[in-house]
Formats: C-alpha cells, sequence, structure tokens
C-alpha cells in the first residue's frame, strides 16, 4: 500500500520535527543527517552547505510505495540542479510529462526564476536503494564566470541558459560516465572535516560539474567503415591475441600486421566492434579479471597486479580505483563497488 502525503507534510515529517537530526562534523555546523522518519523507511539525507553550493548526499530505502503531491505554486528565485544517481528508481511530472529516473543516470535542470507550475507527484518505489548526489547552485554566477570559455558545441539551448537570454526551463538527462564514478564515491565517503572538507567536497562537486557540462559537448563520431565479414573475423582475432598476451601487449602496429589489417582500419573496427579502442578494451579485461580475483580473495594485492601485467603495484592501484571508485585493498576487504 503507497503512503500518500503532501509535500507540505512530507518537509514537516522530515525536516522540522525529526528528533534523529545529527551533526556529523563538529567543526562545520552547515553538515546536517536527516535520518529517515521509520514510518517511511531507512537511510538519510546529508545537507551540506558549500560556497555557493548546496550539496545533497541521498542513501534511503523506502518501506512501501511513497506519493509526494506538490500543490500548484510559483518559483520566485529559479534552480539549477546537477544530479548523480548512483542507484535509485522514481518518477516526477514536475514539468508535466512524467520523467522516470533510474540508477546509472544524471540529470542537469535548470529553472528559471518567476515561473508557474502545476501541481505535481513525485512517486519513490518501495525497497529500491536510492543513492544519489545532487549539486544545487545557489545561482548561476558559478557557470556565467566561464561564459567567455563556453564551448560553442555545448547544446545551444544550455548556451543561451549559461548567458541568461533564455525564456526556457531545461532538462538534459544522460547516463553516468566511468569519469564520474571516482568522485562521487569521494564524496560520499570524504574523509575531512571542517575547511578542509569544505574546500575538498567543493573541487568534487565542480569536478562533476565539468565532466556533466564535457558528456553535454557534441562530439565529432569516428568515420565510419563497412567491414565484410572477413575484417570482422580478422578483427576478433586481434581480440583474441591481445588478451592472450595481455602480460606484454603488442603495439598497434604489431597488433594489425599479426591479422593482415591495416593499423587504421583496426582501429576504427575495434570501436564499431567492441564499443571501446584497441587498449581501452584491454584496460577494460585487465580491471575486470583483477576485481573477479580480488573479490575471490585468494590473491595478494601484488599478485593481482602482476597477474594483469602491471609490473608497479602502485599503478595498478591507481588505475583500479580509477575504474572502480575503490582501491584494490578495500575491493578485497568487500567494499562494495559501483561498475562503470
Amino acid at each position: 500500500m503507497a503512503n500518500i502525503i503532501s509535500q507540505a507534510e512530507y518537509q514537516e515529517i522530515w525536516y522540522n520535527s525529526n528528533k534523529n537530526t545529527q551533526y556529523p562534523d563538529p567543526l562545520d555546523s552547515s553538515d546536517i543527517i536527516y535520518s529517515c522518519p521509520e514510518q517511511f523507511g531507512i537511510g538519510c539525507d546529508r545537507y551540506i552547505e558549500l560556497r555557493d553550493i548546496n550539496l545533497l548526499i541521498r542513501n534511503q530505502k523506502y518501506h512501501d510505495d511513497l506519493q509526494i503531491f506538490c500543490e500548484p505554486y510559483q518559483d520566485e528565485f529559479g534552480s539549477i540542479e546537477f544530479g548523480f544517481n548512483l542507484s535509485a528508481n522514481y518518477t516526477s511530472n514536475r514539468f508535466d510529462t512524467a520523467v522516470k529516473r533510474g540508477g546509472k543516470e544524471n540529470f542537469l535542470q535548470w529553472e528559471l526564476p518567476e515561473q508557474e507550475y502545476n501541481a505535481s507527484v513525485d512517486t519513490f518505489f518501495k525497497n529500491e536503494h536510492c543513492l544519489k548526489v545532487d549539486i544545487h547552485l545557489e545561482s548561476s554566477d558559478i557557470l556565467n564566470n566561464f561564459a567567455r570559455c563556453i564551448n560553442q558545441e555545448l547544446p545551444p539551448d544550455l548556451i543561451k541558459m549559461i548567458e541568461g537570454k533564455s525564456q526556457q526551463n531545461y532538462i538534459e538527462n544522460n547516463q553516468l560516465t566511468p569519469a564520474m564514478y571516482l568522485p562521487l564515491q569521494q564524496i560520499i565517503n570524504c574523509p575531512f572535516q571542517g575547511m578542509t572538507k569544505q574546500i575538498y567536497l567543493e573541487a568534487k562537486c565542480l569536478e562533476l560539474i565539468a565532466l556533466k557540462l564535457e558528456q553535454l559537448t557534441k562530439t565529432k563520431p569516428l568515420k565510419s567503415i563497412t567491414f565484410k565479414p572477413r575484417d570482422i573475423e580478422k578483427i576478433h582475432r586481434a581480440r583474441d591475441i591481445l588478451i592472450f598476451q595481455q602480460e606484454n601487449p603488442p603495439s598497434l602496429l604489431d597488433l594489425a600486421q599479426k591479422v593482415g589489417i591495416n593499423d587504421n582500419k583496426l582501429k576504427i573496427g575495434f570501436r564499431q566492434v567492441f564499443g571501446t579502442t584497441v587498449f581501452g578494451y584491454l584496460h577494460n579485461h585487465r580491471m575486470e579479471i583483477a576485481r573477479q580475483l580480488l573479490q575471490d580473495g585468494k590473491m595478494r594485492v601484488a599478485t593481482v597486479a602482476n597477474e594483469v601485467g602491471y609490473a608497479n603495484p602502485g599503478h595498478f592501484a591507481a588505475a583500479f580505483k580509477r575504474k572502480f571508485g575503490v582501491s584494490p585493498s578495500e575491493c578485497k576487504a568487500g567494499k562494495k563497488i559501483f561498475e562503470t
């Protein structure tokens, strides 16, 4: 049975009458954790005020479906939100259109001031773990300060928003990119307090904003080639050689010569067949083998590094953390990985 509640009641229960409010950082009174009321579920919302940024880390699970109704209203100030969902499952009809959001997604939602909105409803589903990071900008000043550097390959509507020339709200949804996982994990597991924490988290928020804007930048696709079945076979054979010789892989030119194909054709073919570069594929394969070996728990980290072709354990640890957001030792100890 779904819990149905107004937004005003929801906020009152969560934030104004919540007896389980915590202040995890004795050096920062703006860092507040609101525990989820028992009647709804388990988990918490953590709000941290940074310089011109309000950061929300949401980690919760509801016992039953929860529907939150919002009455028609006028937004005097507007808002800019960069959202990053590691795991979530909810719907919103904020813009009079039902939008379903799930895990491994991100969005940019920019609402102009003085806008009027009809009644809306947000629906959160029971037993769905919601883990997300939301970055709310207090104003557009952060983005406006970089207006002189605007990349003209950004969506034109977004450029208008940044330059203050738009009369329309803006919303853009995409999948999380591999590069986003590490700063998200670093925000969630921030080890610092006080001023150090504030500077660290602000930097990570700006990093995520930069990665989101980079994702929206239009890039020219590689030239497409129509491959004959024999060429496809050669590309698959190149993949097999790469995996077999992963500890001491051949150069791109040597690999192309081994299978009898032009190196440029091999590069383009690998992207078309496997969706990544030749050595991007090798890297992902190495990291996946390493993850499996570490989770099996029978090998030392240094042994696993050597097993997948890394002579330097430090280089291996850095590559593994970039890929999975946790160190090899943390993975071996059972820490959860958010796979990209």
